[in-house]
């Protein structure tokens, strides 16, 4: 977990500070004016990379959100949980390594965790497919959350994917019918669940395990309908477009909480998680403390329909005229505007309409 040598593309103003610092320290000799020198190229380190990372471009954050030395769900298991018991296999095909599920504690919480694992090592990484699950992942994940219900236990979920697992056997396996269950029996779920975005958050192969009551995501990660690369190679049929395709998605911190689509958002240590892992899994144990007193005290109705009307509301937007002194059709008749979100919505008979048939058909 060092950060090791891998520079970013953006970071080589702040590498040759690291250079200079690094070589003062090994060469100069002890006296007031090397201290004195070696002090002003830290003040210098540590303003320039504020000046850097507080303002990363759309591509330059998933370049982070990327980074190889980036905590893992593995690393946040070790330093954030007291303990943590892995189990395995989804009971039907066999057991995914690309999604990790045990029981761990928090503090004084006993909680079930289900992550994205990416692996460390190229091993790790082939047997995890580079955290794109399988429709068996996913499964596993669903079947441990409706465990940890039937014991009254939060469920903590740690998004870190470029998107599931697109091969030709994962989708004879219904691997988009897999994650819309799990969407949906997530939607339910008894529980208070806690959602956090660590790294990459793809596609549906993270919202696969992302419907909660709280999501958040660190600060230099994404959270994204689809890559960047693969919005460029649809829309401008090639991959050099991806830092277009970045900006035009919004999917970074600091569109996503004005767009209702997160929560929280969990700053990170200067220059990310992975200059500082332990400094960061102290910020997430924090974060993931604090909710979970929060919502262990809701009751379980409560908690439910307060989690299907969050993402009810999600998507919906009123544009605003510009500012040439004239009134929006919704602004001069609200009561039209409140009809037709009654409309869009529907009557709360035919919401509960719709979840009864729901119900009957899984």
């Amino acid at each position: 977990m060092a950060t090791g040598e891998h520079r970013l593309s953006f970071e080589r103003p702040i590498a040759e500070l690291e250079n200079r610092l690094d070589k003062l320290e090994r060469v100069a000799k002890e006296s007031p004016e090397t201290r004195n020198e070696l002090q002003r190229l830290r003040r210098e380190l540590t303003n320039r990379m504020k000046r850097i990372y507080a303002n990363l471009k759309p591509w330059e954050t998933v370049e982070v959100a990327r980074h190889q030395n980036r905590p893992k769900t593995a690393d946040y298991l070790a330093l954030v949980f007291d303990e943590f018991v892995e189990l395995h296999g989804d009971k039907f095909f066999g057991d995914d390594k690309a999604i990790s599920t045990g029981w761990a504690k928090l503090d004084t919480f006993k909680v079930m965790v289900v992550g994205h694992e990416k692996g460390s090592s190229v091993k790790e990484r082939n047997a995890c497919n580079f955290g794109s699950a399988h429709p068996e992942g996913y499964r596993k994940a669903i079947a441990k959350m409706k465990f940890a219900a039937k014991f009254g236990m939060p469920v903590i979920c740690f998004i870190d994917t470029p998107g599931a697992y697109p091969g030709i056997g994962a989708e004879e396996r219904g691997q988009a019918q897999v994650i819309a269950n799990s969407m949906f029996e997530m939607s339910r779920l008894r529980t208070p669940i806690v959602c956090v975005v660590i790294g990459e958050g793809g596609s549906g192969g993270a919202l696969g395990i992302g419907v909660g009551d709280r999501i958040a995501m660190l600060e230099h990660s994404y959270y994204s309908v689809i890559s960047p690369e693969g919005c460029a190679g649809i829309l401008w049929k090639s991959h050099t477009f991806k830092e277009q395709a970045a900006e035009a998605l919004k999917m970074t911190s600091k569109d996503l909480p004005g767009l209702g689509v997160v929560d929280d958002v969990i700053p990170e240590p200067l220059g990310g998680a992975h200059r500082n892992p332990h400094m960061m899994a102290n910020r997430l144990k924090i974060y993931l403390r604090n909710q979970l007193r929060e919502l262990t005290k809701i009751p379980l109705d409560e908690l439910v329909e307060a989690r299907y009307q969050k993402f009810r509301r999600q998507g919906r937007f009123l544009e605003k005229a510009q500012d040439t002194g004239e009134q929006t059709p919704e602004e001069e008749h609200p009561t039209a505007q409140h009809s037709n979100d009654r409309q869009h919505a529907g009557t709360p008979e035919m919401i509960n309409a719709g979840r009864s048939a729901k119900s009957v058909t899984t």
